[in-house]
């Protein structure tokens, strides 16, 4: 018989695991990102916070980006294409209907003077930082 260390916590992170396991299984979430919820990047690029969704398949007319009280919600829609009576799916993987994906944005950022881009699937949103907040460059005096 071999001497294993106790750890008080050991079974309160197995139940974490597995309460975490089974909660993604029922609400669709998988890997922690909702099932259809849209991909984001978002990255800083000097000033500007960048965010980039991916909506492969999307017309540009279909995509929808707001943003209120600092919270950006790009929302999108794929219509189901018509089916006819002698065909049916082997595999199904494509999503159709409506999703969307929501964000809060920095404090430092201007939505007023945010621009959006849409191509090849991919819809680029740049947000500039506010000017007031961005970093100064103050000069040195020498004391005399």
């Amino acid at each position: 018989m071999a001497i294993e260390r106790w750890s008080p916590f050991a079974d309160l992170k197995r139940f974490d695991d597995v309460f975490n396991r089974v909660w993604r299984g029922a609400s669709g979430i998988s890997d922690g990102v909702e099932a259809w919820s849209i991909p984001l990047d978002v990255v800083r690029a000097g000033d500007d916070v960048v965010v980039k969704a991916s909506l492969p398949g999307v017309k540009k007319d279909d995509v929808t980006v707001t943003i209120e009280d600092s919270i950006l919600t790009v929302r999108a829609d794929t219509k189901q294409e018509s089916e006819s009576e002698e065909s049916g799916y082997l595999l199904k993987e494509r999503r159709s209907g409506s999703f969307y994906r929501a964000i809060r944005l920095p404090e430092t950022v201007n939505s007023e003077a945010a621009t959006s881009t849409y191509g090849d699937g991919i819809l680029t949103i740049t947000l500039p930082k506010k000017e007031e907040k961005k970093a100064r460059k103050l000069t040195i005096d020498t004391a005399a």
